[in-house]
């Protein structure tokens, strides 16, 4: 039984590099399992559109490369037939799509993105659905290795897979040492999630004054953590101070100084995003810089996402869940499905940002990268080999995450469909028209209403009584119109409803 699948798509394949540019893919995969061989790691490539393997486990193969549907499908049984502790995708989205979510924020103000694009299907036994809900209980390691979007030769891809071959771990206080940057208007926040992760925030850089331009000692640093704004398309991220953006950060000049072995978490609007950098004559993502520099491990957003400006929450939250995972001792794939977890049970109910935020999110790198070496080995029992007994460990925590993910699936509520508001209460209206003048919008903002569903909505307390749990949330994305920038800066504002009162509220800011 293979330990890691590697899942990519042929003929996409060739139509980007032709037969001599697959025959150098299929080298440094064969490489790379080579590799993973002697780590102690089975490995094996499926092509979802070769149609006889598919066909053998089940499935139709894949023919049309970019459909969501297909891909998932096709990934699904590959993944129920031989049960990998590891699944990587390997290709851009021109070889196998993000899945495409609605996203439950769009139409609810200003949010632009119709569709929270990402791999989070994937990493579920869920059958497909555009429906975010029902994917917040994920079960599977799953990473994506991407090419370069709309790539013509392969030099990019055979360096991401010449990284996942020759990967090493270090002691975790190779970690310890981080790059931080921040939007000035969010230095709260990102101070918050830096001592969480790592302690301290004495490093914490700000932008402005800081930017785009770092010294090269700083960026060396293996763990990064970067909560600025991005831009869909954009080579750049971007601070801010209270009246306009600044650039805090470039595809260029982080060239030829991110260390081998980096990890990032980066909350930045479309951080993950994979446009394609060729035909549009722009410089490569700065994700796909990071990953050609000799980084184990991105993870990111690919559409707008949400954090607020002096609390932790969303974005802030699931990127500290990747790097405390990961700083423990996880493989980076292990890494991102913890995080996922943890995510979600922090939440008592899924409101819409924080669906988004649990769609959107991807890791880009070889899931079964461990870049902190455990602090202690276990020593195999007499007849068993050291192998043997890590594969043992492996399906251990595997099933446990998957419990975990079973779990969630079946107890969490969600708030992700739309409903006629009807009526609301003068004491709601009175509230909404607060928190919106509060976060710096108008006071009239129409708000989205989003029905609670789930089980676990009628929980016992001790005494018998069902516990309060809001009924509808009320979500609302507008453009403070004061920054000067095109459209305004993007801020939702989440408030919970419990007996015609709001009872809580929220204020994200676009990152």
């Amino acid at each position: 039984m293979e330990d890691k699948i590697i899942v990519t798509n042929r003929k996409a394949l060739v139509d980007k590099y032709g037969v001599v540019g697959l025959n150098k893919i299929d080298a440094a995969i064969s490489e790379l399992i080579r590799a993973d061989k002697n780590r102690g790691v089975k490995s094996r490539i499926i092509f979802l559109d070769d149609a006889a393997m598919m066909r053998k486990i089940g499935s139709k193969a894949v023919t049309t490369p970019t459909t969501p549907r297909d891909a998932k499908v096709a990934i699904d049984r590959v993944f129920k037939s031989f049960q990998p502790d590891y699944l990587m995708i390997l290709g851009a989205t021109d070889v196998i799509p993000h899945q495409d979510l609605v996203n439950p924020a769009f139409k609810a103000g200003d949010d632009d993105d119709p569709a929270a694009l990402g791999d989070l299907p994937y990493a579920c036994d869920s059958a497909y659905s555009k429906d975010t809900a029902q994917f917040i209980g994920p079960t599977r390691v799953v990473a994506r290795l991407p090419d370069l979007t709309g790539a013509k030769e392969p030099s990019h891809l055979l360096r991401l897979l010449a990284t996942a071959a020759e990967w090493k771990n270090r002691p975790a206080k190779s970690y310890a040492d981080y790059f931080g940057l921040s939007a000035q208007v969010w230095s709260g926040s990102t101070r918050l999630s830096l001592q969480n992760v790592f302690g301290n925030s004495a490093e914490m850089k700000l932008s402005p004054p800081s930017g785009p331009w770092h010294k090269k000692q700083s960026l060396g640093a293996l763990a990064h953590f970067i909560n600025c704004h991005g831009g869909p398309a954009a080579p750049e991220f971007y601070g801010q101070d209270a009246h306009k953006y600044s650039t805090a950060l470039t595809t260029g000049t982080i060239s030829r100084n991110i260390s081998k072995g980096t990890v990032a978490a980066i909350e930045c609007c479309y951080g993950c995003e994979l446009y394609d950098s060729v035909t549009l004559g722009l410089p490569i993502p700065i994700c796909q810089s990071y990953l050609r520099q000799g980084a184990y491990g991105y993870f990111g957003s690919t559409t707008i996402a949400y954090g607020p400006s002096d609390e932790n929450g969303a974005a802030d939250l699931i990127c500290q869940f990747f790097l405390l995972s990961l700083l423990q001792g996880a493989s980076i794939g292990r890494a991102a499905l913890e995080a996922r977890h943890k995510f979600v049970e922090q939440t008592g109910q899924m409101d819409a940002i924080d669906l988004k935020t649990l769609a959107q999110f991807c890791l880009y790198g070889d899931p079964s990268i461990v870049p902190v070496a455990p602090r202690s080995r276990s020593i195999p029992p007499k007849g068993t080999t050291a192998e043997a007994l890590n594969r043992f460990s492996r399906s251990e925590r595997r099933a446990k995450l998957r419990a975990t993910g079973e779990f969630l699936k079946k107890t969490k509520p969600t708030a992700s469909k739309r409903e006629s508001a009807g009526k609301i209460s003068k004491a709601s209206r009175s509230a909404l028209s607060t928190i919106a003048r509060k976060a710096g919008l108008r006071p009239a903002l129409k708000f989205t209403a989003f029905k609670v569903k789930g089980v676990g909505l009628r929980r016992k307390g001790i005494a018998g009584k069902a516990m309060a749990v809001p009924s509808r949330y009320y979500v609302a994305v507008g453009a403070d119109k004061k920054l000067h920038t095109k459209g305004g800066h993007k801020i939702a504002v989440v408030a919970k409803e419990q007996a015609g009162r709001i009872v809580g509220y929220r204020i994200y800011h676009a990152r």
